[in-house]
């Protein structure tokens, strides 16, 4: 490869990563990932920053590469917000997993509730379930307990809409699925 070669394979190669993560990735961590030094990694990330800011007469680009928490990662440009938030929510609905459904039902059957109850009725981590539901308009932050500092969930206007009712008292009622624990004791 020609050294003239190198830092656009460099940039690439960081674009295709930054594509796929979810989180802000630091300087070092793509550095080693790519396997190059952190100066060229710098480099690389300042190089990428002007290119999809437009800068010296470039097309200005519908997404940047900001540097958020101590890390980089892609966004869409704050003046497309209301349409990617519109395309994702309403024009471009996906299935929810069965884990997002069960986490989805505790909250809207016992709001507001904390995550870490969430977790405790469903007996598994639902961190990454309930920023799921949160980017897709399910659920909203009710409340943070002063004391505890828990964030409380409920669910959203978009939730209702989606299920077609008007308020969660038209949720069916959960007891008659549930049986009551006497089953097998009648034959002791």
């Amino acid at each position: 490869m020609e050294a003239n070669e190198q830092p656009l394979e460099l940039e690439r190669r960081l674009e295709a990563i930054l594509m796929v993560s979810d989180e802000p990735q630091s300087i070092v961590n793509l550095a080693t990932a790519l396997s190059a030094p952190v100066a060229l990694v710098r480099a690389a990330v300042a190089r990428l920053v002007s290119d999809f800011d437009g800068d010296d007469g470039g097309i200005r680009r519908g997404f940047q590469l900001r540097e958020v928490g101590g890390g980089w990662r892609i966004y869409v440009r704050d003046e497309h917000d209301d349409i990617v938030r519109d395309f994702v929510l309403t024009q471009n609905p996906t299935k929810l997993s069965q884990a997002a459904l069960e986490t989805l039902a505790v909250i809207a059957y016992k709001q507001p509730i904390s995550r870490g109850q969430v977790a405790s009725i469903r007996a598994v981590n639902v961190d990454s379930v309930v920023r799921t539901l949160l980017g897709r308009g399910l659920i909203t932050e009710a409340f943070t307990d002063s004391e505890t500092g828990a964030i409380h969930y409920a669910t959203t206007a978009l939730l209702l809409s989606q299920l077609g009712i008007n308020s969660i008292e038209e949720l069916p009622p959960i007891s008659p699925l549930l049986t009551d624990g006497s089953d097998g004791f009648d034959d002791l």
